[in-house]
């Protein structure tokens, strides 16, 4: 288990207040996330409140899982599983227990892969468990402020007032490409300071990801297959997903790369943006975009290639991801693309309104970047709020009426 420290105490993370509000009203509450985000910290933390723990990682337990699960989720006190996906046939008796006495916060169960997507997984709490996922550190759960972006405080405020507010944003500075590299992985993100030892810890993570996890989730015929469509889809980060050029590149057939792509997500690696898919007049472009659950695992499979504009805007998704996994209120995120090439990296829908923001790594925009954020907005109307152009530049400004470029620091 990985100890997350700022003074002597784990640094905090945003989903935290949504796991205590969930644990006070429902009797399981489940939080998933890839291996090493900080899910054991994080459940450990509630376990001096008169919560019993246990590891599925733990042999012995995994063990009475096997043997006697009705033993393992019995008793009075609340009970936290971890690495619950070890053993999918626990669910049936945690359904069973809380049928049988139905107590908020009865079980805190977490898993390194998503139950509802596993095949082996047939029991899904339905009516009586909450989901929640914890991602990889935001950057500004890095610097511990335990928060993503500002985007709750955008949301709430007047488009005219945005200026003002991200200007009095006071947050550092910060090489996105450094950024990046580090990832939010709290080992290599926190603890780690310099390239050779993240590179060492990466290698090991894939490593034993590879070997362990995977053939725990699903069969895998070749790793060494796997791995090179890893690095394919790593060398992808951004692009629409094709999953027949995938396969021509790294030799496999087209239903193989569906498979492994598939195990990549369930096991939140993987990450596909969803198109946004509401047609008024134009003929938009459905398939998802791919992108990776941290830059740092992405570009150190990718091999030695530097940060691009796609790992920017992987960065400011993982931050809406962690935003909007958080929130009571429904979020969704995804992108927009026409068929004649009109495009907006995300478009944020909450409530009835859609903010679209575009990402540019370059440090001066020019009037030509607007564009496709005009172009979604007359195609949107008043559903459409002004538009962000996230930037590696430092000033604040309108670069049309409707459109604001923003320093990428500001707001992430």
């Amino acid at each position: 288990m990985i100890i997350i420290h700022a003074v002597n105490r784990p640094l905090p993370r945003l989903i935290t207040d949504a796991l205590v509000e969930r644990l006070a009203v429902m009797p399981a509450v489940v939080v998933t996330g890839a291996r090493q985000t900080g899910k054991s910290t994080l459940v450990a933390e509630l376990a001096p409140g008169g919560r019993r723990y246990v590891s599925l990682d733990d042999l012995d337990v995994a063990e009475a899982a096997q043997r006697d699960p009705d033993v393992l989720v019995g008793g009075t006190v609340p009970v936290t599983i971890d690495e619950v996906q070890r053993a999918p046939e626990l669910l049936r008796a945690v359904k069973r227990a809380i049928d049988t006495r139905r107590r908020r916060g009865q079980f805190l169960l977490t898993g390194s892969a998503n139950l509802l997507l596993m095949r082996q997984v047939s029991e899904s709490l339905a009516g009586r468990a909450s989901y929640l996922t914890l991602w990889p550190m935001t950057r500004r759960e890095q610097l511990g402020l335990g928060r993503a972006g500002v985007w709750d405080a955008l949301l709430a405020s007047r488009d005219d007032e945005w200026p003002d507010l991200l200007s009095t944003e006071r947050v550092e500075d910060a090489d996105w490409r450094a950024v990046a590299r580090r990832g939010g992985f709290p080992t290599p993100s926190v603890h780690l300071t310099t390239t050779r030892e993240r590179a060492v810890w990466f290698d090991g993570y894939v490593r034993t990801y590879l070997e362990r996890d995977v053939t725990e989730l699903s069969a895998v015929a070749s790793l060494p297959d796997f791995r090179r469509l890893m690095r394919a889809a790593c060398l992808r980060v951004g692009q629409l997903v094709n999953q027949t050029e995938l396969g021509r590149d790294v030799a496999l057939p087209q239903p193989t790369v569906h498979r492994y792509l598939n195990l990549l997500e369930t096991s939140y690696q993987l990450i596909r943006l969803p198109a946004y898919a509401t047609n008024r007049t134009k003929r938009l472009i459905k398939t998802p975009r791919l992108y990776w659950g941290d830059t740092g695992v992405a570009l150190h499979i990718a091999g030695d290639v530097q940060p691009s504009g796609s790992h920017l805007e992987n960065l400011i998704l993982l931050d809406l991801a962690v935003w909007r996994d958080a929130r009571l209120e429904r979020a969704d995120v995804f992108y927009w693309r026409t068929a004649s090439g009109e495009e907006v990296d995300f478009v944020i829908e909450a409530g009835d309104r859609l903010v679209p923001v575009e990402v540019k790594a370059s440090t001066r925009l020019r009037l030509a970047d607007a564009r496709h954020i005009r172009a979604f907005r007359a195609e949107y109307g008043n559903a459409a709020r002004a538009g962000l152009i996230l930037y590696g530049g430092r000033e604040v400004a309108w670069l049309t009426p409707d459109v604001l470029a923003v320093p990428w620091w500001r707001v992430v």
